[in-house]
């Protein structure tokens, strides 16, 4: 097969250079062409002839609906193999008008590396296939008076491009299933990032408010255990808002070199875990933790809720008595995993929890680590994001799961890549009287209300002066007039200006200026650039006395 030629269609130029990269570094002895418009795309596919083209859909002169059109009318390029990519599909009406217009695929950016060489690869040996059948069906043509013998035996090869050409329509569907998963997890992710912001905003007023008002009761009063169980009842709404969280795709969360067994055995002493075993006395708990284990760079809290989601799968799965076990080992990966083309090889620790119940049927395997999928009745067994929590922890840990399931039991493997790094040495609980302030002004700037009380009763309690505003905007024209110590800024304010451009406006008039970041969503990049900027600790809703208290002290103190 001779050199293939891609053509690349973007107004975006760090979109051509990024998309070539990939092509070249991953589709050996390709030629990438480039071009930045509509026009000169269509002129470029004239000229050129290349295998197939990558076709951006939102472009300001010429649109790529309208792009693939003229091509797939056009005589010298109605052949070429298009694949339209965009950063918004997110209705099948999209999908629908892509294909009207003549494309052959359909990606959605942020692309997926593998599966944009997959589907370009795919669509190389559709063109090539595709090509060949015409230069025979044209031979042929030619020949056929003349040649009968010579006839039969180019039909026996046209009957093998055909055979390709089947075998690369399967390969394309499959791809595009993969692609359906990948955009339907993307969709729920989204969904579940906007759920659990609002949700930490609602839920802060039942976790810092009880902190306030138990601060300022005597010790014998009888409200400190209602308000206790109203505070504790927050925190466990807190819990599943960090699943959704968790499931939600691109987010960012914090990880420490720790070791599975230390993990595995805080989980086991656990009050969580004894109410499990209380409410199933007829199944037995074992563990075969290996002393040697390596260590991993993890988050803790989220393989806590990893092990504990597996753990409360195997026990829902044994029908009366049978065991649980959770196991740890370490395993040197040197050939691929069932299910992963591209698995690192090298150190790993595994983390496995198998029961002897009946099994997971064979064709429930697929869906199990979907959000919301569940054979259980909801509001009995839990949310339904349970295994979904897993996939994403493995995930975000760059690992991987193997589940194997039979008559006689299931086993689901963690691989998380190993660390020779030590452990770090374990924080204490700071004293309230380490993190009081001095009086200094604080800027509370939200647009919710709620947190806006919130935050400044609790900076008050603190001992520092309070004022707050309701949007970014307000924040800059506060500080032209008053300067403060610090602000605490939201990073999302629906409707105006967000935080990081709040940030990026006060420290033209306040170079230096301190300030924390406070949000209901996961860390962003929006974060990342207010902190490039200057900005301190990100923390997350909602607040506590000591998370707030700490990260402002902190700030003031640089």
């Amino acid at each position: 097969m001779p050199m293939p030629k891609i053509l690349v269609i973007d107004d975006k130029e760090d979109n051509l250079i990024s998309v070539t990269a990939v092509l070249k570094s991953l589709i050996p002895d390709c030629r990438v062409i480039t071009a930045q418009s509509g026009p000169e795309g269509i002129e470029m596919a004239k000229t050129e002839s290349p295998d197939t083209i990558l076709l951006d859909i939102r472009m300001p002169e010429m649109d790529g609906y309208e792009v693939c059109k003229r091509l797939k009318h056009g005589e010298r390029t109605k052949h070429i193999p298009i694949i339209m990519l965009t950063a918004i599909h997110r209705e099948s009406k999209d999908l629908v008008k892509g294909l009207s217009a003549g494309a052959d695929a359909y990606l959605a950016k942020p692309l997926d590396e593998s599966v944009l060489v997959a589907q370009v690869n795919t669509a190389l040996r559709i063109k090539a296939a595709e090509d060949q059948l015409r230069n025979q069906k044209e031979w042929l043509e030619e020949m056929v008076l003349a040649r009968t013998v010579e006839l039969t035996r180019a039909n026996e090869r046209l009957e093998k491009e055909i055979k390709e050409h089947h075998r690369a329509e399967k390969e394309k569907r499959r791809l595009e299933d993969k692609l359906h998963r990948a955009q339907k997890m993307e969709a729920i992710g989204l969904l579940a990032g906007g759920v659990a912001h609002d949700l930490n905003n609602i839920l802060s007023g039942l976790v810092s408010y009880p902190e306030l008002i138990l601060l300022h009761l005597p010790e014998d009063s009888p409200l400190k255990k209602p308000i206790k169980a109203i505070q504790e009842s927050g925190m466990r709404a807190a819990d599943v808002v960090e699943d959704l969280l968790t499931i939600a795709r691109g987010v960012a969360i914090t990880k420490e070199i720790s070791n599975l067994n230390v993990i595995v055995e805080e989980y086991l002493a656990s009050a969580e875990h004894r109410q499990l075993e209380k409410i199933h006395p007829f199944v037995n708990f074992t563990n075969d933790l290996d002393p040697d284990l390596l260590n991993v760079s993890c988050s803790k809290i989220h393989i806590t809720k990893a092990i504990m989601n597996l753990v409360v799968n195997a026990l829902e799965a044994i029908e009366g008595s049978g065991t649980v076990t959770i196991s740890t080992y370490n395993r040197y990966v040197d050939e691929p995993l069932k299910g992963y083309e591209q698995v690192r090889r090298g150190e790993h620790t595994v983390l496995s929890v198998s029961d002897d119940g009946p099994g997971i049927p064979s064709k429930e395997l697929e869906r199990i680590f979907e959000p919301f999928y569940t054979k259980k009745k909801m509001g009995r067994s839990g949310t339904g994001l349970g295994l979904a929590v897993v996939w994403n922890t493995v995930q975000d840990h760059r690992g991987y799961k193997d589940v194997k399931s039979s008559d006689r039991g299931t086993v689901f493997e963690l691989y998380f890549p190993a660390e020779r790094k030590q452990m770090a040495t374990r924080e204490k609980e700071i004293p309230l009287k380490d993190y009081l302030g001095h009086g200094e002004k604080i800027l509370v700037v939200d647009d919710d209300g709620r947190q806006r009380d919130i935050a400044s009763a609790l900076l008050r309690e603190l001992d520092y002066h309070t004022a707050a505003v309701s949007s970014g905007e307000a924040a800059i024209e506060y500080v032209k007039r008053e300067p403060v110590d610090l602000i605490v800024l939201d990073m999302v304010m629906p409707g105006g200006i967000n935080g990081r451009k709040t940030y990026e406006e006060i420290i033209k008039i306040y170079p230096g200026q301190k300030a924390i970041i406070a949000s209901g969503y996961a860390k962003t990049k929006e974060v990342d650039i207010a902190q490039e900027l200057g900005a301190g600790k990100y923390i997350k809703k909602p607040y506590t006395l000591e998370k707030i208290g700490v990260a402002v002290k902190k700030e003031l103190e640089k």
